[in-house]
């Protein structure tokens, strides 16, 4: 079967936003737009701009968080869209603010975990992996 958008629709990227509260490491977690499951923001990396920009893009429209997006991806996972295969890369996201309101605030819940935790919510093995990654590579939290 043809998948029925143009290729590029299928690359995408995904930020993984991050704290530290005290010595644990949290992750940001946002809704599905019909709010059935927990994700990483994450969308079609916009044209004229590389993966981790356009990760930090969705993060600030989808979770309303703004930080240091790193260049260096976290590793990717797939899933089905559009008939179609979407390769997903996913960047880690330092958050330094979280907006009181933002793009999709009104479709998208977000929801701060402990890493372990936001490892069991998400339902896509790939990205579960991707997140478990994250704890062997995550930076120290700053003194």
């Amino acid at each position: 079967q043809q998948p029925s958008r143009p290729a590029w629709f299928y690359r995408q990227s995904a930020a993984l936003p991050y704290r530290w509260s005290g010595n644990d490491l949290e992750v940001l977690l946002v809704t599905s737009r019909k709010g059935k499951h927990w994700i990483l923001p994450k969308g079609i990396v916009e044209p004229g701009m590389d993966p981790p920009s356009s990760a930090a893009k969705e993060a600030e429209e989808e979770g309303g968080v703004l930080g240091e997006i790193s260049p260096e991806s976290l590793g990717s996972y797939e899933y089905q869209k559009w008939g179609g295969t979407c390769h997903v890369e996913v960047y880690s996201l330092r958050v330094r603010a979280e907006l009181d309101e933002w793009e999709e605030s009104a479709v998208r819940q977000r929801w701060w975990q402990p890493l372990p935790a936001a490892m069991l919510a998400v339902d896509d093995a790939g990205l579960r992996t991707v997140i478990g990654h994250f704890a062997n590579k995550a930076p120290k939290p700053e003194a």
